[in-house]
């Protein structure tokens, strides 16, 4: 199966099915003398684990990670760093029934048609589950980030209808409520639309903003390679998203030249900008600005109310998909979502260390010296 990896410089292969024996990452790139240890890795993997409010599925695990390789007194060593989770608590008898039909907004067809088999236990590698290994390995990406002095932070902008009030934005209450949203009020009407929408057995979208702060100019390649770019395979790579956009993003389609582009100016004796209608970004390369970008996110296709499908007889029923599912993904796909910025921009980085002779030259007669 290709497609499992992303990255060029710092590179990770993600493994592992749902209810295999277990899920993880293999991480290389990375560069040695890091400080790194289990517990930098876990306090980003319980961002995103189940079972931790009613909002998500009920399934308990303890996404307990393990480091097998690439760390040593603390370290990493330069060689690859691969990172185990355990699976728990599968209970696979929950899917027997899907073996013999697709279930909506799955990837059961699609599977079969490609491969002519496949895992239906929870969905195998199209599981949620497969994001362990983005998470683990985002980890590390952003200590490396945070060793340069930038930061990746990601919210929930908005949770089906309800979407947060600028004016009473608070980043640190989107980490004392479960629905990850940085505005009081709007996380209490999200909740309370929540709990409607689960009585009707039915599940909720949304949207997932993430600011990026801290990043030099010149990140990113100006054709392909593009930093937006880049930032919009990796965050729609994730299963849930549908959409993404950076800066303005579809809005400046309804604006003129004059009202998107940033004026420069100068600001402590630097080159800046007056606003930031184009996200940070300009010609693929960071710009030096606050990178900033939201992903929509699908509401959870796996619903207790009935729907049409077919069987692989070709026969045409109706179903009701029980087991235990998140009413909603966009909690905890926040800090996927961020997982994946933070391994983006540190591949991106590491690739531009090669892009001017007079930095390499500095670079190595440091060394000599």
């Amino acid at each position: 199966m290709a497609g499992s990896e992303y990255g060029r410089s710092f590179r990770i292969s993600t493994w592992g099915e749902s209810h295999g024996k277990g899920v993880g990452v293999v991480v290389d790139g990375c560069p040695a003398g890091l400080k790194l240890d289990e517990n930098d890795i876990q306090l980003m993997l319980d961002r995103r684990k189940p079972g931790t409010s009613k909002f998500t599925t009920p399934r308990k695990e303890a996404d307990q990670v393990e480091i097998l390789s690439g760390v040593f007194d603390g370290m990493t060593t330069g060689t690859p760093i691969s990172l185990a989770v355990m699976n728990t608590s599968q209970r696979s008898q929950d899917y027997s029934q899907i073996a013999s039909y697709y279930r909506p907004g799955h990837a059961d067809y699609t599977f079969d048609e490609k491969f002519g088999f496949r895992d239906y236990r929870g969905g195998g590698r199209s599981s949620g589950r497969e994001t362990i290994g983005r998470v683990a390995a985002g980890a590390i990406a952003k200590k490396i980030l945070a060793n340069l002095g930038i930061s990746v932070v990601a919210y929930a902008r908005q949770i089906g209808p309800v979407k947060i009030d600028d004016s009473r934005f608070d980043l640190d209450e989107a980490f004392n409520n479960e629905l990850m949203m940085p505005d009081a009020l709007a996380a209490e009407q999200a909740r309370a639309y929540a709990e409607e929408t689960m009585a009707k057995k039915d599940s909720i979208g949304g949207i997932i903003e993430c600011r990026i702060n801290g990043l030099m100019p010149g990140i990113g390649e100006p054709v392909f390679d593009k930093l937006d770019a880049e930032l919009a395979k990796s965050i729609v790579s994730i299963g849930a998203v549908k959409g993404f956009e950076i800066g303005k993003g579809f809005e400046v389609a309804s604006m003129t030249g004059s009202e998107n582009n940033d004026s420069f100016i100068m600001s402590d004796g630097k080159v800046a900008k007056a606003s930031n209608n184009s996200g940070g970004t300009l010609g693929g390369m960071s710009d030096g600005a606050e990178i900033v970008f939201r992903a929509a996110v699908k509401p959870t296709p796996s619903i207790a109310s009935v729907q049409k499908t077919v069987n692989k007889q070709g026969e045409e029923i109706e179903v009701s998909i029980h087991g235990r599912h998140d009413p909603m993904i966009v909690p905890r796909a926040v800090v996927v979502v961020e997982s994946m910025a933070a391994i983006t921009l540190a591949d991106l980085i590491l690739v531009n260390m090669t892009s001017r002779m007079d930095r390499i030259e500095e670079f190595y007669k440091k060394c000599t010296k």
